[in-house]
């Protein structure tokens, strides 16, 4: 959700050049109109201002799917209609849910007898189940505390700095402490020695991310759990672990499955997987898996008969649309793990590609590593004369959509572009983008140095001084520029 705000106080009025033979009079931008208009009109005015939107294809900042086959295209506006939560009344698609629970149960190697049912459930996305997971972990401490007569209103939860926002979100709106590990210049990653340092007898679980959105890259979870294991031991604390593999769950499985990271690892209790990312499902769907009925407490499931039959229910949400979880079931059966690893090898070496393109420029440093999420994050050598925004800013003009941002504490002097890799990237697009990028750097080399990144003396110059010193590069910038064109036919 966004919070509303009022975009322009001068035009208060919505108007549509083609809809104009039906709407004599603009409409009213943040009022509902007083009459109906026909549907034709409705349909022109709000297509004529998504045009502005970018392209889903080119935004290169998203995880999340923005491709899937028409047949499964089909099936989803077919179940538009269907709201998830009465399960009485659509049983065959409370059923598919549970079998992705289980398939994605099995793919994370959860310890399940030949019979046994998986637990876990379908989300709104990995914000959701990250919810759930933590107060499932929070409530579960809680009870232990409690048995035992000891406090239990300080819990605290143990995290990189690089962890995505929703976790931020979980601890301030469930009122636990989010103890995070600082990162480094050259590490930007949760480093498990320094999180299991932070443990103390008030922390819930350590939270390890597989595929962080910085740069891709994998927190060592296997290490965490060693170390964890053996402060565990030495202070009879069970401190658990989960692990958010919202972006690298669907992933790590098929590139790289001898990896240790998932519930192979005793102290993983519950891990979170975005079907909207690599699970190849347009947005509206996550996953929240635990290893076993004895890591979610029991008071937490609510039990519900008023639509028919009784439904045990743990979600935050509680209507919503039917067809993203169908949409999943079908890239799982679909795809099955053949096509899942063809397609994230293809992604894999695509990022690939568009490193090497983008090292021979002799321009940046790559900061994500080759065993992750297939993205490509790299930050400028040099930006004392224009810096990785103003490359972002820049390559909205060829229609790219690439985000710049800085890393959080203790690194951010650390500027960084991040481009991923989805399914719908192609390597013909991974090579436009490098030729672009090129032509975006030639472009900056010839332009002048941006005020904010000029020395403090310049800075310290009034603001006539700096204003004349403008207009003599200026001058000089396009006296070359006829010297060096003078052949060239306007």
């Amino acid at each position: 959700m966004v919070l509303s705000k009022i975009s322009s106080q001068s035009d208060v009025s919505v108007h549509s050049t083609f809809a104009s033979r039906y709407v004599r009079e603009s409409l009213p931008r943040y009022r509902m109109p007083d009459n109906s208009i026909p549907k034709e009109a409705a349909f022109q005015i709000i297509n004529d201002e998504l045009m502005l939107d970018g392209r889903p294809r080119l935004n290169l900042a998203s995880f999340v799917t923005t491709w899937m086959e028409p047949e499964c295209d089909k099936l989803i506006m077919d179940a538009l209609n269907k709201n998830y939560v009465d399960m009485d009344e659509y049983p065959v698609t409370t059923e598919l849910q549970n079998r992705c629970v289980n398939m994605i149960a099995h793919l994370f190697n959860a310890p399940l007898g030949e019979s046994e049912a998986a637990v876990g459930v379908g989300t709104v996305g990995s914000s959701e189940a990250i919810m759930l997971a933590g107060l499932a972990f929070k409530r579960k401490w809680q009870n232990k505390r409690r048995a035992l007569g000891l406090p239990c209103d300080k819990p605290n939860i143990v995290t990189g700095a690089n962890v995505q926002v929703c976790w931020e979100k979980f601890a301030r709106y469930f009122e636990v402490e989010l103890k995070e590990v600082k990162l480094t210049e050259g590490y930007y990653v949760m480093d498990p020695e320094k999180a299991v340092e932070m443990v103390d007898e008030n922390t819930i679980c350590v939270a390890a991310i597989l595929g962080s959105t910085l740069n891709g890259e994998f927190e060592d979870v296997k290490k965490l759990n060693d170390l964890l294991t053996e402060k565990n031991r030495v202070t009879g604390w069970d401190t658990p672990i989960h692990v958010d593999a919202a972006s690298g769950g669907f992933i790590a499985p098929f590139l790289w499955p001898e990896l240790e990271w998932d519930f192979r690892l005793p102290l993983v209790k519950s891990i979170n997987v975005s079907g909207h990312k690599y699970g190849l499902v347009y947005a509206g769907v996550g996953w929240a898996i635990w290893r076993s009925k004895d890591d979610l407490p029991d008071e937490l499931i609510f039990h519900i008969n008023y639509l028919g039959a009784d439904q045990p229910t743990f979600t935050l949400n509680f209507s919503k649309g039917s067809s993203q979880i169908i949409a999943q079931y079908y890239q799982l059966i679909r795809l099955g793990h053949e096509g899942y690893r063809n397609v994230m090898e293809n992604c894999h070496e695509n990022a690939m590609f568009l490193r090497e393109g983008l090292e021979r420029t002799g321009r940046f440093e790559i900061v994500s590593k080759e065993i992750g999420v297939p993205l490509v994050a790299f930050s400028l050598k040099d930006n004392s004369r224009h810096d990785e925004f103003e490359i972002a800013e820049m390559l909205r003009s060829y229609g790219w959509i690439v985000p710049a941002y800085t890393m959080p504490a203790d690194a951010q002097h650390i500027t960084v572009l991040r481009v991923v890799i989805r399914e719908d990237f192609s390597r013909t697009l991974a090579e436009r983008l490098v030729l672009d990028v090129t032509k975006v750097l030639h472009e900056l080399d010839n332009l002048p140095v941006r005020l904010h990144a000029k020395s403090t003396a310049v800075v310290e110059k009034t603001e006539i001084e700096t204003q004349r010193e403008i207009t003599t590069y200026w001058k000089k910038f396009v006296a070359n520029k006829k010297k060096n064109n003078k052949n060239t036919i306007c």
